[in-house]
């Protein structure tokens, strides 16, 4: 028998050929945070460091298969989510998370890629929001991401926190970090941690120049995931995986490759 069991972190996410976001990404993260990365692909993308190019959407069967293969196997400590593709990929999550009482889930609410191809397809929006919000545990929403999902237009400044939040419970959100890359702050990056007590907890760092931005959300929100798995608070995973971004996005420049091309704008991967 084992004395101690290995922490386990579930991720369901899309693959990345360029290895910078989606299930690479994830597992690459938790694997660094000293926990065992378990995957199921929601979606074959392909991808380089200027956009992704392509989209090919995992068949429900072939998705179910994947997420019966693991849970029937092994109990994992927590679950990261990421691109979700359509309604019947959702449908076939949640079902997931009723008949396996999946724990201590992050959602990153993934709805269109920085290069502008739809990673959500737009009827499945109010379906995520509908069925799939009420069973996380927490949802980690970039501005245009709040925008998109609450038909609204903020621009991401401190007052704007209470009401985003009680936009995102009266949809039965239990936690948001409400993530502040895109704000009109051209010298920080402030993150909003709001829980259904209406406790806020905000997390600055300085923004950094860097091309190295390519699976930024990915990287925080598996973190997350993985600080829960451990049994950190909320509170707690959120700062160790903040911290672990700015880290990761500090040192990224170090990471380099032989591109083909010199005259393209790149998003750069941090791992």
């Amino acid at each position: 028998m084992y004395s101690t069991f290995k922490t386990t972190v579930l991720t369901i996410a899309g693959s990345d050929t360029y290895a910078g976001a989606g299930i690479q990404v994830d597992s690459k993260t938790i694997h660094t945070l000293k926990a065992y990365a378990f995957s199921v692909v929601t979606a074959l993308t392909a991808q380089n460091s200027t956009g992704v190019k392509d989209v090919y959407i995992t068949p429900k069967k072939s998705l179910k298969m994947q997420l019966e293969s693991i849970l029937d196997d092994v109990t994992v400590d927590a679950v990261k989510i990421g691109m979700l593709a359509n309604a019947d990929t959702i449908s076939v999550v949640v079902d997931a998370i009723d008949k396996y009482r999946l724990k201590n889930i992050v959602l990153d609410t993934v709805l269109i890629s920085s290069s502008g191809k739809i990673l959500l397809e737009k009827q499945a929006i109010d379906v995520m929001k509908k069925e799939l919000f009420p069973r996380v545990d927490l949802i980690t929403p970039n501005l245009p991401e709040v925008n998109m999902l609450l038909g609204t237009n903020y621009v991401g400044n401190s007052k704007e926190v209470e009401a985003i939040s009680q936009s995102f419970f009266d949809l039965g959100v239990k936690a948001v970090l409400i993530k502040g890359g895109h704000s009109e702050d051209k010298n920080n990056a402030t993150d909003y941690l709001v829980e259904k007590s209406y406790l806020t907890v905000p997390y600055s760092t300085a923004k950094l120049d860097t091309t190295h931005t390519h699976g930024t959300g990915c990287v925080l929100s598996s973190a997350i995931a993985t600080h829960l798995a451990k049994g950190e608070t909320l509170e707690q995973s959120v700062g160790l995986s903040k911290d672990f971004l700015y880290k990761s996005l500090h040192t990224a420049n170090s990471l380099k490759f032989k591109y083909n091309s010199e005259n393209e704008t790149r998003k750069e991967p941090l791992l």
